[in-house]
């Protein structure tokens, strides 16, 4: 490699770092992008060139956004998604009798994203959307998670720090270990006003005998959050929606298996089927 050149796995992890500069912001300059990643003046104004030359990015006067084709990309991966897929219906149907915005979210180490959203009634100002992330300690969502992730992933939690994002946050180790004490006791975790002064959340874990893959969530005011009625149809749709990802992707596994043997039964098949399905199954 000559002198100068960029090794091309410190070149990726630029790239990655330049675009993960625009999370949570639509618009930045080149001082911004550089601020944000620490990287050289030089080489972030390559990059950002290099990235609305393939529309990555797009360039309106001095600001950056993301381009056109970060959505394509970003349209297809949420085609394939099938937990998804399955969970749709079920949270339109939630949104509508609870008149509440409907959350679908994954565990992401110390964060959970947002693989959905729907609905929302008059005054339900949330500043989520989908693929944007919040702390796990905090959310109903992520509380239902992380009662069922297992001692470590709520250490990891509890390691980064438990910041009040409100004066309702749980900022402490005990009280957050009984939390989600209460959320597998009850089977359902509550957010009142923690992530976000005035909201209140409702949420169940997408599981079945094992750890969650997903959990759901309704979402509104908190004046307008009736808890102990919410829990039940919350709870419902989460099995709902467990049940639905199960049969599609153990319809998924028979049609590739059956595809590669010329429709035999490969060895192991009804005890391989007989299983939970992998969470790599639903993605």
């Amino acid at each position: 490699m000559k002198k100068g050149d960029v090794a091309p796995a410190s070149m990726i992890d630029r790239v990655v770092r330049v675009l993960d500069a625009f999370d949570g912001s639509a618009h930045l300059s080149l001082s911004q992008v550089v601020r944000r990643t620490g990287l050289p003046r030089s080489s972030v104004h390559r990059i950002l060139d290099r990235l609305v030359a393939v529309r990555w990015l797009t360039r309106e006067g001095n600001d950056y956004r993301l381009g056109i084709r970060m959505l394509e990309l970003g349209s297809l991966v949420l085609q394939q998604n099938r937990l998804r897929d399955a969970a749709i219906p079920f949270m339109h149907q939630l949104a509508t009798s609870s008149r509440t915005v409907v959350h679908l979210a994954v565990l992401d180490g110390t964060e959970i994203v947002y693989l959905e959203k729907i609905g929302g009634p008059p005054g339900a100002d949330l500043p989520s959307r989908m693929g944007g992330r919040a702390p796990a300690y905090c959310t109903g969502v992520g509380k239902a998670l992380l009662a069922y992730a297992g001692d470590e992933a709520v250490q990891k939690v509890i390691d980064g720090g438990l910041q009040a994002r409100t004066r309702f946050t749980i900022t402490n180790r005990g009280r957050l270990l009984s939390e989600l004490q209460q959320v597998r006791e009850r089977g359902a975790a509550f957010d009142r006003e923690e992530a976000v002064r005035g909201i209140g959340c409702v949420a169940a874990a997408v599981r079945g005998p094992g750890a969650a893959v997903a959990a759901l969530s309704v979402c509104g005011p908190i004046g307008q959050m009736n808890f102990t009625q919410l829990t039940p149809a919350v709870q419902q749709a989460a099995q709902r929606v467990w049940r639905a990802a199960n049969a599609r992707s153990s319809r998924n596994r028979l049609r590739g298996s059956e595809e590669s043997r010329g429709g035999g039964w490969p060895p192991g098949a009804l005890d391989a089927w007989a299983t939970w399905p992998r969470l790599t199954d639903w993605f």
